[in-house]
């Protein structure tokens, strides 16, 4: 095919293209608040590029593991910046007419039983502007490695998932975030050209621009380059492996070569991608009243300017790329901490954006989180829950997902994967009344009664006793394993590789999550003994048979 016959030549053009002069550095704010962060231990290292003409500067902060500094050499996991390539991987496609944006998704995955609704297929483009109607992830994702969830998550798995999986909207209805639909984007891509995802990135997307140090599979020569990862709270974290859903997050990369991917992105450099490029980065819908998102790119627009933009995070690290629309001024940061770069990545493209304060966690005794549980009401119809998860608080926006939370003093929390700090308020008996959510302004929200909270069941007191019988191993026919634990007087469940959440009765064998709608009834047999739950959420039920030891 054409492609095969011009990458030589493609190659020559991106290495003669990519300066090696030094840019503009970062603004000096953007330093300080990085290495005050680095100093309390938000972050171990990290590595930025700053493009500007044909030049990309790059600049190293902190120190890897064994003491050494981390170079524009240093290997990363990218995550979800990985699905910008596969977004241009389909512009590319599409453009060479292999594949037409609005095409059902099933056509390049004729074996799959891909769900439809309304009458309406998942198409191509529902994927790529996170659209599809897909969740954040498959429910059946059980891996058997925690430290490594997505590594043995494979096509059957995947099929199966899909082929069960009742939609809960029609495609093309509204925005969410689905890790599972760009890995699914990429698995019918790289079908289509029958080639692994990991060969058509490296063929279609790597090769032409002179990304030597970058892929999917972990070579020898990244190995050694590898940063090691760290989560959250700093804590050692593995690298990740994917398998079907390597669309979503599988690429590894350098500062150096995400300096060559930034400027290509920003038309600094000509490529044989500009044209699959510029039409990834052209929004396409809304996603909130500030954000377009395109394929896959999101284009942010607010009083302090207009950024295009996307952020990546695994289990142990962190990356953010962006620039402004005119591409006058580009950033990628590449972290070895689950921490946010975004505030980072902005301000350096945005003279007035805003930059989080660095923050050290400290540790709350139980007791005390769990007297900040409850729902707080922002507005009429949002409400932020706040609820604990074995020794750790996270909070949860109507419509959103759950993040944890962590405390810097007693009543004051931050969240590490975006600038969002909370400060909660108490009446003159100590009793918690309400909190201030600080992001992008102060904004007060009051604690809901118990009878004030919309469509929530009430939960009831049951014997510890009681509780036990629930305690115990549930089994999907879709594969996952659903885990009920008992800790201090509560229920907690757990789906696959997901987290545990604690969730209430509100009968005997009825119970409910406070983090997400869905419910839970507990089957017993003849004798009494509890032999099965039932899933009660999107309008679907799921039985799991509880499994005997």
């Amino acid at each position: 095919m054409v492609r095969a016959l011009i990458v030589s030549a493609a190659m020559l053009i991106a290495a003669a293209a990519f300066g090696s002069a030094r840019a503009g550095p970062a603004p000096e704010r953007v330093e300080t608040a990085l290495k005050a962060r680095i100093a309390v231990g938000r972050y171990r290292a990290v590595v930025m590029g700053v493009a500007s003409g044909q030049t990309c500067e790059t600049s190293a902060f902190g120190a890897l593991d064994d003491g050494r500094a981390p170079d524009e050499d240093t290997v990363f996991e990218i995550g979800s910046v990985t699905k910008t390539f596969t977004a241009t991987l389909l512009a590319e496609a599409t453009l060479e007419g292999r594949v037409q944006l609005d095409e059902p998704v099933a056509r390049l995955l004729p074996d799959f039983n891909i769900p439809e609704r309304g009458g309406k297929a998942i198409t191509l483009v529902d994927l790529a502007d996170q659209h599809s109607g897909l969740p954040r992830l498959p429910t059946n994702l059980a891996p058997a490695d925690l430290a490594d969830p997505y590594a043995d998550y494979d096509r059957t798995k995947l099929k199966a998932f899909l082929a069960t999986y009742p939609l809960p909207r029609d495609p093309g209805a509204a925005y969410e975030y689905s890790n599972l639909g760009f890995g699914l984007l990429g698995l019918a891509l790289a079908a289509s050209a029958h080639q692994t995802y990991g060969a058509l990135v490296d063929r279609d997307i790597l090769r032409p621009l002179g990304m030597d140090e970058s892929g999917v599979t972990m070579t020898p020569a990244l190995r050694a380059h590898l940063a090691p990862g760290h989560g959250e709270t700093g804590q050692p974290a593995n690298a990740w492996d994917f398998d079907a859903l390597a669309g979503a997050g599988a690429i590894r990369s350098t500062a150096k070569d995400m300096c060559r991917y930034l400027q290509a992105n920003m038309g600094l450099v000509h490529t044989p991608l500009d044209a699959a490029l510029r039409l990834a980065q052209q929004p396409r819908i809304d996603m909130n009243p500030q954000t377009r998102i395109g394929l896959a790119w999101m284009t942010t627009t607010t009083p302090a300017g207009t950024v295009v933009w996307h952020n990546g995070m695994t289990g142990g690290y962190a990356s953010f790329i962006g620039f402004t629309p005119d591409g006058q001024r580009g950033v990628v940061l590449l972290a070895d901490t689950a921490a946010s770069l975004d505030d980072l990545g902005f301000a350096t493209l945005l003279a007035d954006w805003p930059l989080a304060a660095a923050r050290k966690a400290i540790v709350l005794p139980d007791p005390t989180l769990d007297a900040y549980a409850g729902s707080y009401q922002l507005a009429p119809g949002f409400i932020i829950k706040i609820f604990r998860g074995d020794h750790q608080l996270y909070a949860q926006a109507t419509g959103q997902g759950a993040f944890p939370i962590y405390p810097s003093a007693t009543d004051a929390f931050f969240a590490t994967l975006a600038d969002i700090q909370i400060t909660f308020t108490h009446d003159a008996a100590g009793a918690v009344t309400g909190l201030v959510l600080h992001q992008n302004g102060d904004r007060p929200a009051r604690r809901l009664t118990a009878a004030e909270l919309p469509n929530q069941p009430k939960a009831i007191a049951l014997d510890p006793e009681t509780l036990k019988d629930y305690v115990g191993t549930y089994r999907f026919d879709f594969g996952a394993d659903f885990v009920v634990t008992l800790k201090d007087g509560t229920l907690s469940a757990k789906l696959g590789g997901q987290d545990a959440y604690p969730i209430y009765p509100s009968a005997k064998d009825h119970f409910f999550y406070q983090v997400v709608d869905a419910q839970l009834t507990f089957e017993r047999d003849a004798a009494g003994k509890i032999a099965a739950v039932v899933l009660h959420q999107g309008g679907g039920d799921q039985r799991a048979p509880r499994k005997r030891e």
